[in-house]
């Protein structure tokens, strides 16, 4: 595979990286944010960057370790962290070429303690407004909501974003205020596994999560007890530990569920796997997610997503192909009957499991980490796109265009790092963001493209890429098969 507009994370080779987060991999707390970072920054030290990571100090961690060559320097705790990080900031912040500032509700407020002209980008996984209040008291809650609104909008101004989903992107414009570029890097997932099922002969529901209030499993444990009276020998298998799980086991006790909910507790991924693989149906009921990581993973699996249409999720399924959206919890147990005797069906099961799968193969590491990079890349001005094409519409509008790829294709001309470009079979696809279709087709004349498919791109385009979402009328020949792409 060759890249040409040109592969982001090659141009970081050489580059001093700071990467500030509350946690780091190996935390006792670590989640999905530290995973998304991480292997992004595992890509980009294999590329020939440099990359620390400042963060906190867990129980039992060293001041000081380097994983997967990414030198870790933890200090403080989940509060004591920031004023260290801006000491640190101060006294060694000079020396990075760029900086990945990820906010978890506190942000880091890098740009007052780094030189103005320092390439920074934030990185948000979802808005924290209405969690505060479940972690703090109301005077604490206030000054988060106020941090994390008003001050952080001021202190980093039009610096450029990335997000983990669209949804996340309109809660920063609506809820925070945000004007300045936001881009879409979602994370990426684990790879396909080459083969799945057999599924379990009854019908089962597996849910991987960690049992957090957030999560809301008494949702759906309130709701299997009513599609048990439909399906009395459906089987719930529950993966994941956490504070709620001595309260959720007695829900459902309480429910008569004991004996067709089981709560497994944390697991290998190889424990956990074995429980997808044979599962018909994954379930949702969380009250919102920056994206959802556990509804793709499933989906790698073939298996696909009941959930509540909540900011995250809803981005995460596609509705009626690789899974179903709910818009009220009261609904959530007639849907679910619903959708189990639909995949009851052999051959509806069938093209389910490969919608799931092409959607899921869409989300990979390495284009999480080539998204990032180009973020980081346009913010430092390097390219020469960036300066020489203008575009009117702002980041959160994207074109996808598609035509017959010319003899002489060079897409470095006018793409920027922030764009992509796939080709299959003599067919190119792009996916321009920040533009609307008259700057796209200004800019296909530039690369000899006059005539070309040229659209709005909607969220599953812009989610997915140039390769696409996985309907059944899309016109980039290949799509059944994400490997056959191949980026330019």
């Amino acid at each position: 595979m060759t890249t040409t507009n040109s592969a982001p994370v090659e141009r970081l080779t050489g580059k001093n990286l700071l990467v500030l987060n509350w946690r780091d991999i190996r935390h006792p707390q670590s989640g999905g944010a530290e995973q998304y970072m991480h292997q992004i920054a595992v890509r980009w030290v294999k590329a020939g960057a440099t990359v620390t990571w400042f963060t906190s100090r867990g129980v039992a961690q060293s001041a000081h370790e380097v994983i997967d060559g990414i030198t870790v320097i933890r200090s403080g705790g989940a509060l004591g962290l920031y004023p260290r990080a801006a000491a640190w900031m101060l006294a060694s912040g000079k020396k990075f070429d760029g900086v990945i500032d990820c906010q978890n509700g506190i942000p880091f407020f890098s740009p007052v303690f780094l030189p103005r002209s320092m390439p920074i980008v934030q990185v948000v996984h979802h808005v924290h407004q209405d969690q505060f209040a479940t972690r703090f008291g109301r005077p604490l809650a206030a000054i988060g909501r106020f941090l994390e609104k008003d001050v952080a909008r001021f202190v980093y101004g039009n610096r450029s974003i990335a997000a983990v989903s669209p949804s996340t992107r309109l809660e920063l414009r609506r809820r925070l205020g945000y004007t300045g570029p936001i881009f879409v890097v979602p994370n990426g997932t684990v790879e396909l596994p080459e083969n799945v099922g057999p599924r379990d002969p009854d019908p089962t529901i597996a849910v991987v999560s960690r049992l957090v209030p957030h999560k809301r499993i008494d949702l759906l444990l309130g709701q299997i007890a009513v599609v048990v009276e439909s399906i009395p020998n459906l089987r719930v298998d529950i993966v994941g530990d956490g504070p709620e799980k001595d309260r959720l086991q007695g829900i459902a006790a309480d429910l008569n569920l004991m004996s067709h909910v089981t709560f497994h507790g944390y697991q290998p991924n190889e424990v956990r796997d074995a429980l997808l693989s044979r599962a018909w149906i994954t379930a949702s009921t969380s009250a919102a997610e920056g994206w959802g990581c556990s509804v793709i993973e499933a989906n790698a699996w073939g298996i696909p997503c009941i959930a509540l249409r909540v900011p995250g999720i809803r981005d995460s399924v596609v509705d009626g192909e690789t899974g179903w959206l709910v818009d009220e919890a009261r609904d959530f147990g007639r849907t679910l009957i619903k959708a189990l005797e639909e995949v009851s069906d052999h051959a509806t099961a069938e093209s389910t499991t490969k919608a799931c799968r092409v959607w899921a193969a869409r989300f990979t590491w390495d284009r999480s980490a080539a998204l990032l990079a180009g973020v980081l890349v346009e913010e430092t001005g390097a390219t020469g796109a960036s300066k020489t094409q203008r575009r009117r519409a702002r980041s959160d509008m994207s074109s996808l265009a598609l035509f017959s790829t010319p003899p002489k294709f060079n897409p470095s001309v006018s793409l920027r790092a922030t764009d992509e470009a796939i080709e299959v079979d003599g067919r190119t696809s792009v996916l321009l963001n920040g533009c609307d279709e008259t700057d796209a087709m200004g800019m296909l004349r530039r690369l000899g493209v006059f005539e070309a498919d040229v659209r709005l791109a909607d969220r599953d385009g812009i989610l997915a890429g140039p390769s696409g979402a996985p309907h059944a009328d899309h016109e980039l020949a290949g799509l059944d098969d994400p490997s056959r792409g191949r980026p330019i």
